[in-house]
């Protein structure tokens, strides 16, 4: 607004358009609509005497707009029939998980950029601001996947009839941030291996490298050169052909792709909704890892969503993923051997879900 307040100043100073407008630096169709509009009330160069604070206010009368970002905003009223309810949600989520569910829930038809312009405006005491971290170098594709453990928060049994605190077994595939969840009450070695059995067969293929907290259900004894792995964990690898690259103790950002993920996973698939049950929980997390978390847009993908850039470059074409819960025991043999080619080195390949020996027992 103080541009044109200058322009017209200028303008009714006696000078011309053209000359206003390269003196200013401002276009001559610029001059001439806010000159014109002066003309049409009346005014004309020197007739009267006219401060800056006047031609403020009469600029703040003739262009509402420039004054007030929601008059100037065409996506405001639209996004205001929700304010009740956007203020109720951002006490629990985030702006990006917020956005997501008017979008599909309430048919929000408005960006994510004029929703985060209208938070500014409207909630100015929320923090807001993504801080960002510098990129980590890309890995191969089916090179590598992180694993943890993430607390979701507490939830109402009714079986038991007391509160429950819910747990979060993640995997993250790290060259196309697809990713796997599963929520747990207890955090044993079955749990855990039946996590992994259960996120192979989502993905349909087995990543080349699994780099797992400390957890001592995967890591007896963490060392940098030779941890001492659990059994069980040991004869999973073994039995998958993968390898198991534990991070180091203390160091989450040897496994930063998944514990960025953490906050997201909490936030947009947990909190604010309601559970009957652990299948629920189950189910409800499976279809949102492919029908909210897979197809977002990623920054790290230059826009690509996970589960497209998966499906495109890292999963084999004959391999075909689970869409339902998975338990150990329930798997059929497949047929055959699909595998995986990991991009950037020589024959390295994936092995695919392959549950043949489920009724082996050692003495």
């Amino acid at each position: 607004m103080i541009d044109i307040v200058e322009v017209l100043v200028h303008w009714h100073a006696g000078r011309k358009k053209s000359e206003v407008a390269r003196s200013l630096g401002v276009d001559r169709g610029t001059v001439h609509k806010y000159v014109a509009h002066a003309e049409s009330e009346g005014y004309s160069p020197g007739d009267r005497i006219v401060t800056v604070e006047q031609w403020g206010a009469l600029v703040r009368g003739w262009f509402p707009e420039l004054v007030d970002a929601k008059v100037r905003s065409r996506t405001h009223d639209a996004i205001e029939v929700h304010r009740e309810l956007i203020a109720e949600m951002l006490t629990t989520n985030t702006a990006a998980t917020v956005h997501q569910r008017l979008r599909d829930e309430h048919g929000l038809g408005v960006g994510i950029s004029s929703f985060r312009r209208y938070l500014w405006r409207e909630f100015p005491e929320e923090n807001l601001r993504n801080v960002a971290s510098p990129p980590r170098p890309d890995v191969p594709a089916g090179e590598e996947a992180q694993i943890d453990y993430g607390y979701l928060g507490k939830w109402f049994d009714p079986v038991s009839q007391r509160m429950r605190r819910v747990w979060a077994f993640v995997i993250v595939l790290a060259f196309s941030r697809h990713m796997f969840v599963r929520p747990v009450l207890v955090m044993d070695q079955r749990t855990w291996t039946a996590c992994h059995v259960a996120a192979f067969q989502f993905f349909g293929a087995v990543p080349a490298r699994l780099v797992s907290d400390n957890l001592k259900t995967g890591v007896i004894k963490a060392d940098i050169y030779d941890p001492l792995l659990n059994r069980s964990y040991a004869e999973l690898a073994e039995h998958y052909g993968c390898l198991i690259d534990p991070a180091r103790a203390l160091k989450p950002k040897d496994k930063p792709r998944v514990e960025r993920q953490m906050p997201y996973v909490r936030d947009s698939m947990w909190q604010g909704r309601e559970w009957l049950g652990v299948p629920g929980m189950e189910a409800g997390a499976l279809h949102w890892c492919t029908e909210v978390a897979g197809v977002r847009s990623h920054r790290s993908l230059e826009g690509a969503a996970p589960l497209s850039v998966f499906r495109t470059l890292e999963l084999p074409k004959d391999a075909c993923p689970a869409v339902g819960s998975v338990r150990v025991g329930e798997l059929e043999p497949p047929q055959g051997r699909d595998r995986l080619p990991c991009q950037g080195r020589e024959n390295a390949l994936h092995r695919a879900v392959e549950i043949h020996r489920q009724a082996a027992r050692r003495p």
